[in-house]
């Protein structure tokens, strides 16, 4: 099975089960997120891992401990904003990366929840970069 086909299996998991997802993903905290493509335009929608530190949402953006960033990240920083969905709520937000020992704690505390992640930090010479979504108002994204 694709990673596409994966990723719309959950996403259709998560819409009909009020965030609660199988196969692969079975209880792991899972946020979606929609944005713009930062070529095409096309609003798509990717299925990631979050950590909830305070009120804020957290994702991570690992692409498996590959060199590069996963385009979700690229297209939602282009974007500057995010359609995020959550168990029982939507939200447009902006993407706030953050840095120094903030973004060390939490990527600690991932780790911690999910020992893959300190793999990914290993296998990557770039800093994985942590998400902080942060709820805005108005209308951010394109229709």
């Amino acid at each position: 099975m694709s990673s596409d086909d994966r990723n719309a299996q959950v996403i259709a998991d998560f819409r009909a089960n009020s965030g609660v997802v199988g196969g692969d993903r079975p209880g792991r905290p899972i946020v979606l997120l929609t944005s713009p493509g930062r070529r095409s335009g096309t609003m798509r929608t990717t299925p990631v891992l979050y950590f909830l530190s305070g009120d804020r949402y957290c994702v991570f953006a690992t692409h498996g401990g590959s060199d590069e960033d996963p385009d979700w990240y690229c297209n939602m920083m282009a974007a500057r904003a995010v359609e995020v969905e959550v168990p029982g709520a939507q939200f447009r937000a902006t993407p706030v990366v953050l840095s120094g020992e903030e973004r060390d704690l939490i990527y600690a505390k991932q780790t911690e929840l999910f020992p893959q992640f300190g793999d990914y930090q290993r296998k990557t010479t770039r800093q994985i970069p942590v998400v902080a979504l942060v709820p805005t108002t108005g209308s951010d994204l394109p229709a």
